[in-house]
């Protein structure tokens, strides 16, 4: 063998700057290059993914050839580890009997053919893209708080959207996503808001989407120290007070909260849930329900989140506090009846906290969920999602934040 100029021989017999070792035919579906080797590739059986070097320095170089003829059948799926290959983060050989020498040249275009037999044509092709469902849910806001003889606000539903099924606010299914191969896709669920807090929001975000973001629920009104509902995902119920009004919901997300009462009793009013309003206790001294979540068989089943919050009964006669809505909306805060104590929104489900005279509670933290075709899950997450199959499909649900790379 000739060494050329300026090539530089390791001490395992290998050289950089020109493919020389062959090695054995690899017939596993998976192998990490090393620069400096030629690697024959078996598809017959199986597909099969090649991670190139993760620090190539410049003429640094891999060959891969078609050893069956099957690269047609089962395709060669190359990784850049973090670098370009032609400016992008993987690529392919489909073709058969195809063989390329990629060489590392710099981090801006990564890895290059630079001798290939499909002479005067580039043998790499893209990598498929594919389409992910997701369902988004923020933070549902915190329940109103606060004494004297008016009632509080139950705290609003996280912002709802929903690509398998009917959205937030009953609205028309999202158009789901379009996930491009080793591109990281970040998942950030938003917390429930404490008492008179908002929400936080939930979000998708990536190179090659439109960032989806959930608004997080507002919060309800408080009766004394006399405090406004607030708009959110869904809004917040209005408290018995002189503040008027409820908090309004988002467009395509989640409903109004209900406004508080106005009669001597004052009631506050619901949280507003992802498909129905919170209910307005009018005259009455009962606090209003909260509105109703939105079923979605996302993970195979149907599963109702995102209800709001109830809100509490007011000073003087016996009374309920209202009841939170289906989903996980906590309840208000009563004086007599169920309930008589208010409650959380229920974990995940980004759900609005119950209102209480003495100490409104807390909204429920939010989720974000994915499906998509098994035959293109990568099984590379953070942030620990729970992972289940539903027919051809994969499903991740991802109760705290993490990421999901194609």
């Amino acid at each position: 063998i000739t060494i050329p100029s300026g090539a530089t021989l390791a001490n395992n017999g290998t050289a950089t700057g020109f493919v020389i070792a062959w090695q054995s035919v690899v017939t596993a579906s998976t192998l990490t290059a090393v620069a400096g080797r030629s690697y024959p590739i078996n598809t017959t059986s199986n597909a099969c993914t090649v991670t190139l070097p993760s620090s190539p320095s410049a003429g640094d170089q891999v060959q891969l050839v078609d050893y069956a003829g099957t690269f047609d059948t089962n395709a060669l799926t190359i990784d850049g580890n973090g670098n370009n290959i032609e400016g992008v983060l993987g690529l392919q050989l489909t073709g058969e009997r195809e063989g390329v020498i990629l060489t590392y040249i710099d981090s801006t275009q990564g890895w290059i053919p630079t001798s290939g037999i499909n002479e005067g044509t580039d043998a790499l092709s893209p990598l498929p893209t594919y389409n992910v469902d997701f369902l988004t849910i923020a933070g549902g806001g915190g329940g109103g708080t606060g004494g004297g003889r008016d009632g509080t606000g139950g705290g609003g539903a996280g912002g709802y959207r929903n690509s398998h099924g009917t959205s937030g606010a009953n609205s028309p299914a999202e158009t789901n996503l379009t996930f491009t191969p080793f591109e990281v896709y970040t998942i950030t669920v938003g917390g429930g808001g404490s008492v008179n807090s908002n929400g936080t929001n939930s979000s998708i975000s990536g190179t090659g989407i439109t960032t989806i973001t959930s608004t997080g629920g507002g919060h309800g009104g408080s009766g004394s120290p006399a405090t406004a509902a607030t708009s959110g995902g869904s809004g917040g119920g209005g408290s018995g007070s002189t503040v008027p009004g409820a908090g309004s919901g988002t467009a395509n997300q989640g409903q109004n909260g209900g406004a508080g009462g106005n009669g001597s009793n004052r009631g506050g009013g619901g949280g507003g849930g992802a498909s129905s309003t919170g209910t307005n206790p009018g005259a009455s001294s009962a606090g209003g329900a909260g509105g109703n979540g939105l079923a979605s068989t996302i993970t195979g089943s149907s599963v109702t989140r995102a209800g709001g919050g109830g809100g509490s009964y007011s000073g003087g006669p016996a009374a309920a506090g209202g009841s939170g809505g289906t989903g996980g909306g906590g309840d208000g805060g009563g004086n007599s009846g169920s309930p008589t104590v208010s409650t959380v929104g229920t974990a995940n489900t980004g759900s609005g906290g119950g209102a209480d005279r003495s100490g409104g509670k807390a909204g429920g933290k939010g989720v974000i969920i994915l499906r998509m075709p098994t035959a293109n899950y990568s099984g590379t997450t953070t942030g620990s999602p729970t992972v289940s199959v539903s027919g051809a499909d994969t499903i991740l649900v991802y109760n705290d934040s993490g990421s999901y790379t194609a």
